[in-house]
């Protein structure tokens, strides 16, 4: 399985050039893209250029960032300047932002290659990347299947090897699952430690992009670079940036791991709960103390979310009115132009969406719903904390369930909310969190293990998923076309 550190040892060693590995990438992608199609545009010839410049700075003997000449990938919600920025919709299919996110400008600074954007549910909105107005991206292991979501072609694009590495958005969950869902590593980085500017919002108090990775080697260093303050996000963290591959330490002797009870109901999936409760064990081995810990709002969490999530949304989405940017269906008069272009720019989900934040906003239900949902949001964070001052991290399943089939979940948005049950706590909490492969199910689909910490608490996070990955080479996975020939 090629990863960004395996590569980079390879480039420096001159034993491949990064044109060469940039050309078998983009020969691999050609194979497994009418398959899988995690893509909405390319960026090779760019991709090409820049590998070109690594090379010259490999042969004078500079010294090149881990991540240089390491193809990659972008969520089609995050803006690279003169690309295509879509969010997967109609209202943006033909918007070519004029300016780089502060992620990509980090990136730039590595003389990262990115092969292009990547689908996602319509301005990340769903649970299974089947909400995209513009590709149906399928799941590496079975194309029968959805990849999760909203960085379902993300975590697609890793796990079938079309992309070494990729970044994702998360809000509730969308790098997560997905990771889960497609059998690769996904990090949602404290809310605040990784710039937003740039990332096309969706709710802007939940929003968080993260790497999606082969290995949690890799997600360290993909955070390293794109991790850090930043003056035009007025909600990043202050502070020195960390080298987080300084936490990648073998050793989780004497690390206390909560187990929360509310995790382990009645509708976990027996095959996910086997191979969580098996890790579980492989800490215990390890020399981790396993400390049962409870979170009694996190029921509450779903509800919670959703309608905090909406309301933003709601608030986020006014802008696409037709007269600024984005598209503009003619009508006769302003307000006719407006609705049109709204009803036709936006998929069924989305306009679901506005509608709803548009109610929970509205004069008489603003006490009822959005305010009570901020202070069950204030309670679920007051429990973390709690639970953070007697466990360094804690663990659940990523998701429920194991991937499922196309349209089993397409008609029914609560059961599709419901897969989100696991990862949307640490949104609203604002806390790290990362998912790791921890085995198969019987009918040969990933199992994804979650991992939580306290805010800023990535270092540990990636110790103690390093460690399991580590002690468990079986839960390495390698989906069936995810292997590029070099």
């Amino acid at each position: 399985m090629a990863t960004i550190h395996e590569l980079h040892k390879k480039l420096v060693n001159k034993e491949i050039s990064a044109v060469e590995l940039t050309n078998a990438v983009i020969a691999h992608k050609a194979k497994v893209e009418p398959t899988v199609h995690a893509y909405l545009s390319d960026s090779h010839d760019r991709a090409l250029a820049t590998a070109k410049l690594v090379d010259e700075a490999i042969a004078k003997g500079e010294a090149i960032s881990p991540l240089a000449g390491i193809p990659g990938a972008i969520k089609d919600n995050i803006c690279i300047k003169d690309e295509p920025a879509t969010c997967a919709s109609k209202m943006l299919e033909n918007f070519v932002p004029p300016y780089n996110a502060s992620v990509i400008e980090c990136l730039q600074d590595n003389h990262y290659i990115s092969l292009g954007k990547l689908n996602m549910d319509e301005f990340a909105m769903g649970g299974s990347t089947e909400n995209s107005a513009l590709a149906k991206t399928t799941n590496p292991w079975n194309a029968d299947c959805v990849p999760g979501g909203s960085s379902g072609g993300s975590a697609a694009a890793v796990s079938s090897g079309s992309a070494i590495w990729a970044l994702g958005s998360d809000t509730g969950g969308s790098i997560r699952q997905p990771a889960s869902f497609c059998g690769v590593v996904g990090l949602k980085p404290t809310y605040g430690n990784v710039s937003r500017y740039g990332l096309i919002a969706f709710a802007s108090s939940l929003d968080q992009i993260g790497p999606v990775t082969r290995d949690v080697t890799d997600a360290a260093l993909v955070l390293n670079a794109i991790s850090g303050h930043d003056a035009k996000d007025s909600t990043s963290i202050p502070g020195a940036r960390v080298d987080y591959t300084t936490a990648l330490v073998n050793d989780v002797k004497n690390m206390k791991i909560g187990v929360p009870k509310e995790f382990f109901g009645d509708g976990l999936n027996s095959e996910v709960r086997k191979a969580i409760e098996e890790a579980i064990e492989t800490y215990k081995k390890l020399g981790a103390e396993i400390v049962e810990v409870s979170l009694p709002n996190s029921k509450y969490a779903l509800s919670a979310y959703y309608i905090i999530a909406l309301a933003e949304a709601s608030s986020n989405l006014a802008r696409y009115d037709g007269v600024s940017y984005g598209m503009r269906v003619p009508a006769d008069n302003l307000v006719d132009m407006s609705t049109k272009t709204r009803t036709e720019g936006f998929g069924p989900e989305v306009q679901r969406r506005i509608l709803l934040g548009t109610y929970v906003l509205s004069a008489g239900y603003y006490d009822a719903y959005y305010l009570k949902a901020l202070k069950v949001r204030r309670l679920i964070k007051n429990e973390f904390d709690e639970a953070f001052s007697k466990v360094d991290l804690i663990l659940t399943p990523t998701a429920p369930n194991t991937s499922y089939k196309f349209g089993e979940k397409a008609n029914d948005p609560l059961a599709m909310y419901l897969e989100d049950i696991c990862t949307v706590p640490a949104n609203l909490a604002g806390i790290p969190g990362i998912s790791i492969p921890a085995g198969m199910s019987s009918s040969n689909l990933p199992i994804g293990l979650q991992l939580l910490g306290p805010a800023m608490g990535e270092e540990t996070l990636l110790r103690a998923a390093f460690t399991f990955e580590q002690a468990r080479p079986d839960c390495q996975l390698v989906a069936p076309t995810g292997e590029v020939s070099l």
